[in-house]
């Protein structure tokens, strides 16, 4: 049985309720609100291992109760994940493009959803560290594995850790093409299903925070790490 505590947001009582009561079965502890304001009270507090949020809410959506959860430091790397009836694609990207690690379209099965949501869980459980050294230096952009910190120029910042990882990996072996779905595997694991705009979305934000210079993209392969100096 598990005791990994799940933070359930939906503006809606009865599927609260539904929700609540096949993951309380699976020995789940299960936090609700049914507003983003609710949910940001109650996370900080408790700290739950997983939030599943629904985009369409009144007053405060999914979306920014995600941006407004993933600026809280210590909440930058619970995971998150949306469950919505909006399955277009560019409401998954805003969802990515908000911090969420995954998006899970409804409608959905009661034993599918709980099984996406063990297997949203074991990436905090077993995520392993990328092999190599704890430090790695590429040009001007060296980063930090122990503190999760990179370093550019003069500056020191932190990433979120799918964007941290996405980062050593390519970082790992400056100029070799890692296909999609090489870094799908790496970052995110076999077990785990996410939206394809995924990779795009984690390339984007690490472009905007290192320059554009810096991760070339091949098309129809994937991405490397350029050589700049």
């Amino acid at each position: 049985m598990t005791n990994e505590k799940i933070l359930l947001v939906d503006d809606e009582q009865d599927i609260l309720t539904f929700i609540s009561y096949n993951l309380k079965k699976e020995g789940f502890e299960v936090l609700t609100a049914l507003s983003g304001k609710e949910a940001i009270q109650i996370a900080q507090k408790e700290k739950p291992d997983l939030i599943v949020i629904d985009v369409m809410m009144p007053e405060m959506d999914g979306i920014e109760t995600c941006h407004e959860l993933r600026a809280i430091d210590e909440l930058k790397d619970t995971l998150i994940t949306f469950l919505s009836a909006r399955s277009e694609d560019y409401s998954q990207v805003a969802g990515f493009d908000a911090g969420a690690d995954d998006y899970i379209a409804k409608p959905i099965k009661p034993r599918l959803l709980v099984s996406k949501i063990k297997a949203i869980l074991r990436r905090k459980n077993n995520v392993s560290e990328p092999l190599g050294e704890l430090e790695i230096e590429v040009g001007n952009i060296k980063i930090d594995r122990e503190k999760y910190l990179v370093y550019q120029d003069d500056n020191s910042f932190a990433l979120p850790k799918k964007e941290f990882e996405l980062l050593a990996l390519l970082m790992s072996k400056p100029g070799k093409v890692f296909t999609r779905e090489v870094i799908l595997e790496s970052i995110w694991g076999t077990d785990v299903v996410v939206g394809d705009r995924t990779i795009d979305v984690h390339i984007r934000k690490l472009r905007e925070k290192l320059g554009d210079k810096h991760i070339e993209t091949i098309k129809g392969v994937g991405y490397k790490l350029k050589l700049v100096e």
